[in-house]
């Protein structure tokens, strides 16, 4: 087995390639959380129609695109702001806010701590507990949260743990933020894959909530991470003025933007999506319950998270495993309080996930 002297992100096969010598053609990523329906159907027929939009600039204001996103979400379009993707906004969020003290809901994303350290802030992790299968203790929060705190970031669905956080306990925790002078930065990358996605969203809450923003990109859902679009959602004009000025213009290209309005409305894609995932998710979790050996957290997302329980066995193994079998899996001993025994993988189509399952199962002992 190859030592891994790094962790590989999703989107790191050149350095798959190169070290494990596998052509990146032949692998199958199931570390970055991509949907495996490719991108929009109606983006591949009609985007190569615009070409010629790139001969000239964007609208600035990208009204048509807010005005598509508007209607995809349900939220009046003078709450959206865009941008590439939604990494930039992130960084916006953090450069604007400046906070001293960040509370992060964790495991989770890294990008948070990344971004909040570079701005010269504090972070501290409020902790998901394996004991509740990573579900988060709200009574346990709200004694955390303190005035001294100035940012609470919340992945929801959360990535790692694929769990998630209902509208009602997101108004609770507005509530208590608000008591406390905490905004509250929301990363709903992953909410379009939920089930409950209706119960789940906070957009709903922008309009009577003036701490919260709500991050979204199309990455994900709309697999379409080169593109580098996100958009974020806050019913605080002030805030979205100040985000506004503060960004460079343009930074998101013509065909980018006329790409969100096209795969935006693109009702057909949007629905076999949510189907595909939905069965798989099930159908995963049944395959899974009669290994003893993996346990899985009940999923909300478009991934799982797997805790190994067999002991002479590592996520190292099972990725170095997987690997060679050209399926690229999530080691997640990276993630802040997840050790060498917890692995991710996202869903795929039905075929490539017999496959992968086939690998991973006939590693552990039935």
């Amino acid at each position: 087995m190859i030592e891994q002297k790094e962790h590989f992100h999703g989107s790191d096969l050149e350095k798959i390639e190169k070290i494990y010598g596998i052509k990146k053609e032949t692998i199958t990523s199931f570390s970055a959380n991509v949907n495996p329906l490719g991108i929009s159907y109606k983006l591949r027929e009609e985007l190569p129609l615009h070409i010629d939009a790139i001969s000239t600039y964007p609208d600035r204001e990208y009204t048509a695109l807010r005005k598509a996103i508007s209607a995809y979400i349900k939220a009046d379009y003078q709450d959206i702001l865009v941008g590439n993707g939604s990494t930039e906004l992130i960084s916006l969020v953090i450069q604007l806010l400046h906070p001293k003290k960040a509370l992060l809901i964790g495991p989770t994303y890294s990008e948070y701590e990344h971004e909040i350290s570079m701005g010269g802030g504090r972070c501290h992790y409020f902790r998901l507990r394996e004991s509740e299968d990573f579900l988060l203790n709200e009574n346990a929060l709200f004694k955390t949260l303190t005035p001294d705190t100035d940012l609470l970031v919340i992945c929801n669905p959360n990535n790692p743990t694929s769990s998630q956080i209902t509208r009602k306990t997101m108004r609770n925790i507005l509530d208590c933020c608000k008591e406390n002078g905490t905004f509250v930065m929301v990363d709903e990358t992953y909410v379009e894959f939920s089930e409950s996605y209706p119960e789940i969203t906070s957009i709903p809450l922008t309009e009577y909530y003036n701490n919260i923003i709500i991050l979204r990109g199309i990455s994900k859902f709309f697999a379409a991470p080169g593109l580098r679009l996100g958009y974020a959602v806050c019913g605080n004009r002030k805030l979205m003025r100040e985000m506004d000025s503060f960004k460079n213009p343009w930074t998101i290209n013509s065909l980018a933007a006329i790409a969100g309005e096209i795969m935006f409305t693109d009702e057909r894609y949007i629905e076999d999506t949510k189907r595909l995932i939905s069965t798989e998710r099930a159908r995963i979790c049944t395959v899974l319950d009669s290994c003893p050996a993996l346990k899985y957290y009940p999923p909300h997302a478009n991934f799982i998270l797997l805790r190994i329980l067999q002991e002479d066995i590592s996520s190292e193994d099972l990725f170095d495993l997987a690997i060679r079998k050209g399926f690229m899996i999530r080691n997640c001993s990276s993630f802040p309080f997840l050790d060498n025994k917890y692995i991710r993988f996202c869903f795929m189509n039905r075929g490539d996930n017999d496959a992968l399952l086939d690998v991973l199962l006939g590693a552990v002992k039935k």
